[in-house]
């Protein structure tokens, strides 16, 4: 399936590209996390299991383990904090 992949903050310094079109067969954000992460490279450093990142699925917080569906569009980004 297709779905679009959004990145903000520091991710999106680190990865380069503020969105892209990815083809998945990840059935979860949690494994569309790790299929990016298996990419190596700046992915793998800016989206490691280590890392605090919060995702989003069609601009809506969500937890890992919704599942994903054609066209959605998934959200990468570091936690945010302000004062």
């Amino acid at each position: 399936m297709k779905v679009t992949v959004r990145y903000f903050a520091s991710i999106r310094e680190a990865v380069g590209k503020g969105s892209e079109a990815v083809e998945t067969s990840a059935a979860t954000l949690a494994a569309l996390r790790d299929e990016l992460i298996a990419r190596g490279g700046v992915y793998a450093a800016s989206l490691a299991r280590g890392k605090s990142v919060r995702m989003a699925l069609d601009q809506a917080m969500a937890d890992e383990n919704l599942p994903l569906r054609e066209g959605a569009e998934v959200a990468f980004f570091p936690p945010v904090t302000g004062g």
